[in-house]
């Protein structure tokens, strides 16, 4: 069963965000989710008042302590109210700042000025360059239909299109229309290695990797899917949903694949008991191909696998809301195409999986 992905408090701080003025697109993209997951949050508040629980209280009331202790006078630099607020670093901030002394205190902008200890030149300073209001409006294009891509990625998409524009500009445009994303929650720091004795990878179609992941419908009926990755390439070999899987299911799916690709020379895969059974061992004696288990408790020994589940959860699933199993196969199959023919993938150096694959082949065949 997959774990809840937000707590009470986290979806009755994003409902207040949007009740507050800002855009569901942005509270979404903030989030990573999808409008109709937002607006099944809220449909869910007004029949069952979820967002007023008593631990989703309890939170509120403890931020809002937090907040007024945080806003003490002695609590960090003072402005000229004699408010604690951050620091006023950037020029256009600062103009902001001069004028809305002008207008509140009634005094010059030579006063503001000296009273804050800005330059009079820099706040007298009008902008010359071109707003790029078009390159704005695509890259904010771009950000909410794929509510989980950073600048660089957006910034290949743009180079893709014909923008002449650099990553820095992009990364400037980007921030200053708030498209950030909401960082991943800090995890413990442990100590580890990568499995030793392992063969270095030599090329696409050697090693793949192997896992399950589960989601949910609408209606609230779960299903599986089976995720086959190159571990060479990146390529997302596979992505088979359905509602259950068995053993001999699993060893259809790796014969459909041998028919395309031909036989891998390893299989990494973890200890579950649709791998770890008899029916998958026959198959890999029969076909030549070696089962490289994962040691319990260790997900580094299958990163590749892990790491592509990651991107199919926060990119497809957690952004997507199925109907039917129909319907989940055909957008998880559209979003593989995706994956593999358009994507940018920054640990390919921007390629494409099926391009490095292609790359790859390549070199192959003239060396």
């Amino acid at each position: 069963m997959p774990r809840k992905r937000f707590t009470n408090e986290q979806i009755a701080f994003a409902l207040r965000q949007a009740e507050n003025g800002a855009s569901v697109d942005e509270v979404c993209r903030k989030m990573g989710v999808s409008e109709p997951t937002f607006y099944r949050w809220k449909e869910a508040v007004r029949r069952h008042g979820r967002a007023g629980d008593p631990a989703a209280e309890a939170a509120g009331g403890r931020e809002q302590q937090a907040q007024t202790a945080g806003g003490r006078p002695d609590a960090g630099p003072l402005h000229a109210a004699g408010c604690a607020q951050a620091k006023v670093v950037r020029p256009a901030v600062r103009r902001e700042v001069a004028g809305h002394l002008q207008v509140t205190y009634g005094i010059s902008e030579r006063r503001a000025c000296q009273a804050t200890g800005f330059g009079r030149s820099s706040q007298r300073y009008r902008k010359r360059a071109d707003p790029q209001v078009a390159l704005r409006m695509r890259l904010k294009e771009l950000a909410a239909a794929r509510v989980r891509y950073g600048y660089r990625r957006l910034h290949i998409l743009l180079r893709r299109e014909g923008w002449e524009v650099n990553h820095k500009r992009t990364y400037r445009i980007y921030r200053d229309e708030g498209l950030s994303i909401r960082p991943k929650l800090p995890k413990r720091k442990r100590a580890w290695r990568y499995r030793q004795g392992r063969p270095a990878i030599g090329g696409p179609n050697e090693v793949w990797a192997m896992d399950f992941m589960s989601d949910r419908l609408f209606d609230g009926r779960p299903f599986r899917i089976l995720t086959v990755v190159d571990c060479h390439t990146r390529e997302a070999l596979s992505l088979t949903p359905r509602a259950n899987f068995r053993a001999f299911q699993v060893t259809e799916a790796l014969d459909a694949l041998v028919k395309l690709r031909g036989r891998p020379k390893s299989l990494r895969v973890d200890n579950g008991p649709e791998f770890a059974g008899r029916m998958l061992d026959q198959w890999a004696y029969l076909n030549g191909v070696e089962i490289d288990f994962s040691r319990p408790g260790k997900p580094t020994d299958n990163a590749y696998i892990e790491s592509f589940n990651g991107r199919l959860r926060a990119e497809c699933l957690n952004a997507s809301w199925f109907l039917s199993l129909a319907d989940a196969r055909e957008r998880i199959e559209d979003w593989r195409c995706h994956y593999n023919e358009d994507r940018p993938h920054t640990a390919l150096g921007g390629l494409t999986p099926r391009a490095f694959a292609n790359q790859a082949v390549t070199a192959r065949e003239i060396a």
